[in-house]
């Protein structure tokens, strides 16, 4: 990807924000790279080179700040519109898949070549694959060392290092120092328990994102206060919890966890979850242009689309609110959970059962929760798919195929493939076309007429329904306070 270099200028010269983790900045003199928005003094655009990604500065010679840790930074979103190929890759790679495995398995596994592979990193991220992986392993342990106080042998392997000679060579060859030695120079002491800070680029609306989860929060699993999103997690075969709060600009996470040196991929998922790596800039660019858009956008400029811990769950949920209100999918689904899911004790208010897994929904009666039969034969085909590897939820398929195998199930169509493909498998263009508010909104009279009108909205139409689903609900709470006694349109399952 070319970078502009007079945007990336006057970017670090503003130390914007915005542009935090869109790039990074290499100075030759000093042999480091940092964030747009590091505080130390501007050094000479003569001496500075330009980075879409930590690993193409790593790649360079370079090794990152210590004070603005680059570590931190939102993800890289060079990728985002133009290759759905890498984004997935990415996922994988922060999921461990090159710990021990080999570029040519992970190729595989996302149904192209290894050389194939190698060249959109090259071309999107200014490196490899293996030199990516490297890079947010190393990023990642540092990362533990500074914001937690996680034993160091746990970390390493944590991070997906095979060995803590590995892991202490790396640290050297980087820091010049051993991670022992680098964790002493922390400049602020680690949270209670495990917590990580989560960037994001602003704007960032924390109150629609916890509004939209809240409206469709699953019972036992899920809980939703005025402050804070928890649920139930199962990672690596074990249970836990976790918890989303907003302070001071951050998303915190915290873990409550048997394996804790797995907090970094908890915390991918949990970014995932909160869609804290979108690129504002990029989205209202796309969308802007639309009358119908505009208004939404320059309201709520921050909107995310909610993500999905388990895909799968999502997936349920999605089937479940089909023809129904909100409120009436949430029922449903908690139903499920009480009837099939596995009593927890989590320590946190709310939070009693763990969501059932696809074998658990195996030759059961799903009717008894109160379905039609022909909607429980729909969550049992689907959950049979999902077991037998028909659907693949797990980021190795693109949305496109996820959404042929979907509607292979016998009673999902295309609201719900594009429901699930906007939520579970995070798809930017996600879009579930037959959504009736989203008709009503565009003044569609049928989901072709929707579909022609959401063209322009491309690579970005996830963000447009969000958007539209949005201004339904502040229009209707807006009413709601002229006359209370009035309730909501139910919309957007």
């Amino acid at each position: 990807m070319q970078l502009d270099r007079e945007t990336c200028r006057r970017a670090r010269l503003a130390r914007d924000p915005r542009f935090d983790g869109r790039f990074f900045i290499g100075v030759r003199t000093t042999g480091i790279y940092c964030r747009p928005v590091c505080p130390a003094r501007s050094p000479r655009e003569e001496n500075i080179d330009y980075y879409v990604s930590p690993a193409a500065a790593c790649a360079a010679g370079l090794r990152p700040c210590l004070r603005c840790r680059p570590e931190c930074a939102p993800g890289t979103p060079a990728w985002c519109g133009s290759s759905a190929t890498v984004t997935r890759a990415l996922r994988k790679i922060a999921e461990g898949a090159l710990d021990e495995a080999g570029v040519e398995s992970l190729a595989a596994c996302l149904g192209i070549g290894d050389r194939h592979l190698r060249r959109l990193f090259l071309e999107h991220l200014g490196a490899p694959p293996i030199a990516v992986a490297q890079t947010h392993r190393l990023l990642s342990a540092k990362r533990l060392l500074d914001e937690t106080d996680l034993p160091v042998t746990g970390i390493a392997f944590g991070s997906g290092f095979q060995s803590v000679r590995r892991f202490n060579d790396a640290f050297r060859r980087t820091w010049n120092r051993t991670p022992r030695d680098l964790r002493k120079t922390r400049r602020t002491s680690p949270g209670p328990g495990l917590r990580l800070r989560l960037k994001y680029r602003p704007p960032f609306d924390w109150e629609a994102l916890l509004g939209f989860l809240a409206s469709r929060a699953i019972p036992g699993v899920e809980s939703v206060t005025s402050a804070s999103y928890s649920r139930s997690i199962v990672h690596a075969g074990a249970a836990g919890s976790l918890q989303l709060t907003h302070a001071n600009g951050d998303v915190l996470l915290d873990v409550d966890h048997p394996r804790p040196e797995l907090l970094a991929v908890i915390a991918a998922r949990a970014r995932r979850l909160c869609d804290l790596d979108a690129d504002p800039l990029a989205i209202a660019g796309c969308l802007i242009s639309d009358p119908l858009l505009d208004p939404l956008l320059r309201s709520r400029p921050g909107l995310r689309v909610p993500g999905a811990w388990d895909p799968f769950e999502l997936g349920i949920r999605a089937i479940l609110g089909q023809q129904v209100s909100v409120r009436g999918a949430s029922t449903l689904t908690g139903r499920l959970v009480a009837s099939f899911g596995k009593p927890f004790e989590s320590g946190r208010a709310g939070i009693t059962h763990l969501f059932p897994q696809p074998h658990d929904l195996e030759d059961r009666d799903l009717a008894a929760i109160g379905l039609p039969a022909s909607r429980a034969r729909t969550l049992a085909a689907f959950a049979e798919a999902v077991a037998a590897g028909k659907v693949l939820l797990d980021g190795s398929a693109s949305s496109e195929e996820v959404r042929e195998q979907l509607l292979n199930v016998p009673g999902i169509g295309e609201w719900t493939a594009g429901y699930i493909a906007m939520r579970a498998l995070s798809d930017p263009d996600g879009f579930p076309a037959a959504d009736l508010v989203l008709m009503r909104a565009a003044a569609a009279a049928k989901p072709r007429q929707l579909m022609e009108r959401a063209e322009r909205w491309r690579p970005y139409r996830a963000y447009a329904a969000l958007h539209l689903w949005q201004g339904v609900t502040d229009a209707n709470l807006l009413h709601m306070d002229r006359q209370p006694h009035r309730t909501a349109l139910a919309h957007g399952q």
